[in-house]
């Protein structure tokens, strides 16, 4: 990940689209409350409060670095994470976990990419194509004979008991 400001002097051609950076919050900052922004959010520092973006600003991106920690819930179109989520995590388009990101909380994501030595405590959860969901909502309706099911090994189990 390359530090604040160092696409003055190159085009930063290896970074994604949309990564221009708008607000920084350092090393040295913590945040007590939460986070609403657009454009571009890096975060080398701390917040103690629930990150999003403001509107439906799909172009917005949230990159937290290794030094980087935020206690609770992110919700935000584009993620690149290389240090630590203590709350949900819900990318809309893309969430990229580095080697040492670290999730504790569940996952929600369109698009995933996730390197070797990257820790998730928690569910990861698809939220993708429109398809996807009606398939599901199919599945639970055909799901209601479910109960019965557990009755009768709640039966099972008080007469092993």
């Amino acid at each position: 990940m390359k530090g604040f400001g160092s696409n003055s002097n190159s085009s930063s051609g290896s970074s994604s689209k949309g990564a221009a950076v708008d607000t920084l919050i350092g090393r040295q900052t913590e945040v007590l409350g939460d986070v609403r922004f657009s454009g571009g959010l890096h975060v080398d520092g701390k917040i103690k409060g629930s990150v999003t973006t403001i509107g439906t600003d799909k172009a917005a991106h949230l990159s937290v670095s290794e030094t980087g920690a935020i206690e609770g819930d992110v919700r935000v179109p584009t993620m690149m994470l290389n240090g630590t989520v203590t709350g949900d995590v819900r990318a809309t388009e893309k969430l990229t976990l580095a080697a040492k990101a670290r999730v504790t909380g569940n996952v929600y994501y369109k698009v995933l990419q996730m390197e070797s030595g990257a820790m998730i405590n928690g569910q990861l959860m698809f939220e993708g194509a429109d398809q996807f969901a009606a398939l599901t909502h199919q599945k639970l309706g055909e799901a209601k004979a479910e109960p019965k099911m557990l009755e009768i090994q709640e039966g099972r189990r008080a007469k092993l008991g």
